[in-house]
């Protein structure tokens, strides 16, 4: 795939395609690279509706439809904590052939959208780059890009940088003598560090753009490496955290096993890896040449489920260690076509995909790039697109269009402040939730009781209507301070007068609205003379139990243990004698996301814990036992084999096997020796016909297969049940 040239600025060419990998250009000049559910609280007159409408600048009457009745319901639950803000949440990268990577102009931006983290030194150039010498053989290095004038900006930005050591032509010397230089000579304090770029898209699968001089590509040689790049970095500055490269779940070349490996990429790798390891990067794109704005902003309910299934993998070989290991997102954009870049629709998504990274356990998401250069030239909402992938503007052409001057921002950058609008390090995302596809919320519970929630209309002809509900937090009967990013608006934009109260905001067509609202005196956890606990562990998990322990908070007479169901929460266990408890009566096989509020003498009820997702497991006697093989797979397609014993002491005639998929987008395509039925999530399999009885006591088996689909991730179904009964792992 060859988009356009133009020479002014090489460019990062993407490719993430989700069946036939398309090779990414590495060569000097270019671098490689529910319908409705409304909260209606009864009907409001046709004149409050124009009167909260007309007064947003920048809206064309024509394009907004005034609602009699809110149209959008909002719930945000202050109780319901998805984890801390960190200082290195909002994330861009910066590369080598970036004549404007250190402009003055660029730490100054990039402070005011409170990034605080910055990559380097970008994409698949680390996989060329040498730091002693500042070259990068076969590509192109622009002035004025060298390591110490990198780390002037960090500094002056306020961020941290995330520094990728070259894997594909360095050696873990090389990077010990940078981490040496980093944080001994110069004291930079450097604290992350990746071991390669896209280390996968070496060849092994088939696709080959990341530059890698290793005889052996495979996984195994990949760890083995890791390994001893950590051990030569630690050994100079153990207080450093290193991060090995992941693929994405769902995404090329995810599940594919390639030719003399025991696994896929991700299983190899973390199987060898997790006791050295600190985090792991993942990268993350919307689509391919042919992904429209919406399908764009549409696939980010995808998101979640990939990085649930980064971290349950995470968990599997790193057990009790697994918290410790962190999950950064270091490359993020739409999608590779080379329109839809610079247009108000990345911008929406660029504040969408930073909060819901975050409220799923990511420490940093990093925006691809901070200038990338001109592409392909559309319209886009009745603006230029210039097909560019950076935050800010490089002042390149496409034939006789030329971006504007060099670092002008564009939507996506915009995108990005406004979640700075929603708090800072240290302070709490919270549960929020929508009854509209079209309009996404995110809430933030900040340290001094105020709570803010990020209104994304993602609809571009519409106006959005929402009404707003609290639980665990009441607004005091102050205006609300809010914030605006729509048509018109230059930059994030005040919005004054009255126009959106605490229980209703109208949110302009493609349009981005924070409200922050003051607690009501007395109310709120700032009321609470407890302090917050401590982020609950999983000390002891079975089929039915799990045992939980935490970090006591001062002033706490009781604790509860709350499990979160989106943005409603229930009590499953409290305790007044201690800091730890034991759930009961849970399913086999279930996921359960809890979190812990401690109640001072007086019942007030402090901030929430940070949470803790854990998954029981199935009877370690059962009547029957059940095993799941993936046979094969090709990132969204696979074959598996289930195999069938029962244990109990008598024979099964006419048996049935039923799970349910643990994502959405997985299912039976065909299958054989069985017959299937799938509804929604949940898979039923029944004998054939004349298929003789099970054995007891395990004397036979029943064995069948299927070939399956997956849209997303892939993870094998946690449960099985045979006869309704459920049955052990096989």
């Amino acid at each position: 795939m060859s988009p356009a040239r133009n020479d002014s600025l090489p460019r990062r060419h993407h490719v993430r395609p989700r069946e036939d990998p398309m090779p990414r250009l590495h060569r000097p000049g270019r671098p490689a690279g529910a319908g409705a559910r409304p909260f209606a609280r009864g009907a409001a007159v046709l004149a409050t509706a124009l009167a909260l409408l007309s007064p947003l600048a920048g809206v064309a009457p024509a394009a907004v439809q005034e609602a009699e009745v809110a149209d959008v319901g909002v719930r945000v639950n202050a109780q319901a904590a998805l984890g801390r803000l960190p200082d290195t949440a909002r994330g861009v990268n910066a590369a080598i052939w970036d004549a404007h990577m250190n402009d003055p102009e660029v730490a100054g931006l990039m402070a005011e959208a409170d990034v605080g983290a910055m990559r380097y030194p970008g994409g698949s150039y680390a996989d060329i780059y040498h730091w002693k010498t500042h070259t990068a053989p076969g590509g192109y290095v622009a002035p004025g890009t060298g390591f110490d004038s990198f780390m002037g900006t960090v500094r002056a930005t306020g961020a941290q940088p995330i520094l990728i050591a070259n894997y594909g032509s360095g050696t873990p010397e090389e990077a010990a003598e940078w981490v040496r230089y980093a944080n001994v000579t110069k004291d930079y304090g450097a604290k992350y560090w990746e071991i390669g770029n896209e280390i996968y898209g070496n060849g092994h699968y088939g696709s080959g753009w990341e530059h890698d001089e290793h005889e052996d590509k495979g996984p195994r040689e990949y760890a083995r490496q890791v390994r001893a790049y950590a051990a030569a970095m630690k050994a100079v500055d153990p207080s450093v955290k290193v991060g090995a490269v992941l693929t994405t779940p769902g995404q090329w070349p995810d599940g594919v096993v390639g030719e003399g490996d025991a696994g896929d990429w991700n299983h190899t790798v973390l199987s060898e890896v997790t006791d050295v390891i600190d985090f792991v990067s993942v990268h993350w794109y919307a689509g391919g040449s042919d992904t429209t704005a919406q399908d764009a902003l549409d696939r980010l309910a995808g998101l979640p489920g990939e990085l649930r299934e980064v971290r349950s993998q995470i968990d599997r070989y790193a057990g009790a260690g697994s918290p410790r290991i962190g999950i950064a997102l270091t490359e993020i954009n739409t999608n590779t076509g080379g329109a839809r870049l610079t247009a108000r629709p990345n911008g929406l998504f660029a504040a969408d995909a930073l909060m819901t990274a975050l409220e799923n356990g990511v420490f940093s998401v990093d925006w691809w790039n901070t200038h990338n250069g001109a592409g392909q030239i559309t319209t886009v909402d009745g603006e230029t697109d210039y097909g560019d992938m950076g935050m800010l503007s490089s002042g390149a052409c496409t034939g006789d269009v030329c971006e504007p001057a060099p670092n002008t921002p564009f939507h996506p950058y915009y995108g990005m402040k406004m979640t700075s609008e929603l708090g800072t390090a240290g302070d709490t995302m919270v549960a929020a939730e929508s009854s509209a596809q079209d309009v996404s919320a995110h809430a933030v519970l900040r340290r001094d009781g105020r709570l803010s929630v990020l209104l994304v209309n993602k609809n571009p002809d519409t106006a959005r209507t929402v009404d707003l509900d609290y639980a665990g937090f009441t607004p005091s009967a102050a205006a609300p301070e809010v914030r605006r990013y729509a048509r018109g608006d230059s930059d994030i934009t005040a919005v004054t007068g009255g126009q959106v109260s605490a229980s209703r905001a109208t949110v302009p067509p493609y349009a981005l609205l924070t409200v922050t609202l003051e607690p009501q005196p007395g109310t709120g956890p700032g009321a609470s003379a407890a302090g917050t606990p401590g982020t609950p562990r999983l000390e002891a998990v079975t089929d039915t139990t799990a045992r939980l322990s935490w970090e006591s908070a001062s002033g706490a007479a009781r604790y509860l243990v709350q499990e979160r169901d989106g943005a409603h929460t229930r009590l499953v266990g409290e305790t007044t004698t201690g800091t730890s408890v034991t759930l009961r009566n849970l399913p086999p096989g279930s996921s359960h996301t809890v979190n812990v509020l401690a109640a001072d003498a007086s019942g007030r009820l402090s901030a929430p814990s940070s949470p803790l997702t854990f998954t029981t497991g199935t009877p370690p006697e059962a009547p029957c036992a059940v095993s799941y093989h993936r046979d094969t797979s090709w990132g969204n397609g696979f074959v598996a084999t289930v195999t069938v014993r029962n244990l109990s002491s008598t024979a099964i005639t006419g048996w049935t096997v039923d799970w349910d998929w643990p994502a959405d987008g997985q299912s039976v395509s065909s299958g054989w020796n069985a017959a299937f039925q799938q509804t929604g999530r949940h898979v039923r399999v029944t004998a054939p016909e004349g298929a003789g009885p099970l054995a007891p006591d395990g004397g036979s088996t029943a064995s069948f297969g299927f070939v399956g689909a997956n849209d997303g991730p892939n993870p094998e179904p946690t449960v099985f049940r045979l006869n309704g009964t459920v049955c052990s792992g096989g």
